[in-house]
């Protein structure tokens, strides 16, 4: 299936204006009808959608850029693909690891609070 750049802008809720920024800076490429318009298909689907993942966990758009291009270069890159994004799962399990003993910070003060509150409404 292939689709235009406003249905991929709505089909993966990035906007227009990114997904043009994209294509400049060589995240995606989009392939172009004989008018000259944009258009895109599956693999695109499945590709944009993997560096929406990369943005959400956080990896700088440098290395995104970085990673775009080994990925154009084929599979002579697969190693270092590779070791991209084991680093940047441990990065993750870190940033996971704060996430959880931070939540545990709050769980306490919650819980304070709670006995707190319980014991003037029981005076």
């Amino acid at each position: 299936m292939y689709y235009s750049i406003g249905e991929f802008s709505k089909l993966t809720g990035i906007s227009i204006y990114t997904l043009r920024y994209y294509e400049k800076e060589n995240l995606i490429t989009s392939k172009r009808k004989e008018n000259g318009r944009r258009f895109y298909d599956e693999k695109d689907l499945k590709w944009i959608e993997f560096i929406k993942r990369l943005k959400n966990t956080n990896m700088p758009i440098k290395e995104i850029k970085k990673y775009a291009v080994l990925r154009s270069l084929g599979k002579t890159t697969l190693e270092e693909r590779f070791e991209m994004l084991i680093a940047h799962r441990e990065n993750l399990k870190k940033e996971i690891n704060s996430y959880i003993e931070n939540l545990k910070e709050l769980d306490n003060k919650i819980d304070y609070y709670r006995e707190e509150i319980n014991k003037n409404i029981n005076l």
